[in-house]
């Protein structure tokens, strides 16, 4: 048996192993069926998920002793999870392992992480999100396992999700799905259709702990900023945030952005800028700061919301009081405490004030500096102090009133 972009030693380890039924499970059966390489997103690398009914960590042993220890280039093991990562490098090209026990899962609490139970190669099919993802191939026999019929639905171009609860156990299914629909060239099929719609019309859906009820749980939000990142970062994300919007899924962040049209011109203006997508995304919300504390975005992230949201607030306030806005006034207002580059770009980005003299700042005029330094008024007979600093600024406001808007 071959398989493009794995090496043979590694495949003849794998399918003399003595420990238990080996297989080769999720997007490595997926794309080889499309005759496609399932790389890692992140490093290009050959990356296979390998599901073993028995122990990883003695796969893995057999592995190494058939190969030689010398072929490991990194080497992990979760034992709470039963999964170990490897590196391999073998014949001058290295590939990506993770090896895992065969497990089942359940949702005591919809979209809580589930509770693991090791199980059979059955049940770790049955626990996947879509059916073109819980195909396995047998690598002792080289025979295709497709007990939810992902095959087919391959040949189709339809996404299927393999339960009735699917969308209500873990939602972040909908966002790995608009990965697929827009990498691919997918679509759900028309039963998964209708389970988006009808579980997300009941979107947030209560928790309870005891008597009371609860916020969404922390894990969610930690899983859906996770997988937006990466549809953000490594795939055609117009086309993937089109999916979600078209099946509501947008919803799961903010109502808002579900009715979000701008954010395609957001997003492309944020990417000429160099800010991060998530945020430029985020700030469509009607709660930008709510919603980044729930997708626990990092803190230099949330912080750029806020100055952002501060600095939209300035650009309101002048805007009602009708001042003049001259080049020396919009520096003033930009370079004030508080902003930054970063929060004046994605003003820009959304949209927040008038375009033309928040991209000349940009671009330009925080760049002025007055034509004589500090150095220079000292050496003409100015002392230290406020008088200094204040003597520099009109000096800049002077070169300013020269540019134009």
């Amino acid at each position: 048996m071959e398989i493009p972009g794995i090496p043979a030693p590694l495949l003849t380890a794998l399918s003399r192993a003595g420990v238990g039924p080996v297989a080769l499970v999720g997007g490595a059966v997926r794309d080889l069926l499309l005759h496609r390489v399932h790389n890692d997103p992140w490093r290009g690398l050959p990356d296979l998920d390998l599901v073993v009914e028995g122990r990883a960590s003695e796969l893995v042993k057999e592995l190494v002793g058939q190969l030689g220890e010398g072929v490991v280039q990194r080497c992990q093991e979760h034992g709470a999870y039963g999964t170990v990562e490897l590196e391999l490098r073998l014949d001058g090209q290295q590939v990506l392992l993770d090896v895992a026990t065969a497990r089942c899962e359940t949702y005591p609490v919809p979209a809580e992480n589930p509770q693991v139970s090791f199980g059979s190669l059955a049940d770790d099919l049955a626990r996947r999100d879509f059916s073109i993802n819980a195909m396995a191939l047998d690598l002792a026999s080289g025979a295709l396992l497709d007990p939810h019929g992902g095959q087919a639905d391959l040949e189709l171009r339809q996404l299927r999700f393999l339960h009735h609860g699917s969308v209500r156990d873990d939602p972040t299914r909908l966002v790995r799905g608009a990965r697929y629909a827009a990498r691919l060239g997918l679509e759900l099929d028309a039963l998964s259709a209708e389970q988006t719609a009808a579980t997300l019309a009941q979107w947030p859906w209560p928790w309870r702990q005891g008597d009371a009820p609860a916020e969404a749980p922390s894990a969610l939000g930690t899983r859906l900023r996770m997988e937006l990142e990466l549809l953000l970062e490594r795939e055609p994300w117009p086309a993937a945030l089109r999916a979600l919007q078209r099946w509501g899924a947008l919803a799961l962040l903010d109502p808002a952005l579900q009715a979000d049209r701008q954010w395609p011109r957001r997003l492309r203006w944020a990417a000429r800028l160099g800010l991060p997508l998530l945020v430029a995304l985020v700030a469509g919300a009607r709660q930008p700061l709510a919603l980044a504390e729930r997708l626990q975005l990092p803190h230099r992230q949330h912080r750029l919301l806020a100055q952002w949201l501060e600095l939209r607030r300035r650009l309101v306030e002048q805007q009602l009081a009708g001042s003049p806005a001259q080049p020396e006034h919009w520096c003033a207002l930009l370079e004030a405490s508080g902003c930054s580059p970063e929060a004046v770009a994605l003003a820009l980005a959304c949209g927040s004030g008038p375009r033309r003299p928040l991209l000349r700042w940009l671009l330009r005029w925080r760049q002025v500096k007055a034509e004589l330094t500090a150095a220079d008024l000292l050496a003409a007979g100015m002392r230290q102090g406020p008088e200094l600093g204040q003597r520099l600024r009109q000096l800049r406001a002077e070169r300013l009133r020269l540019e134009r808007i």
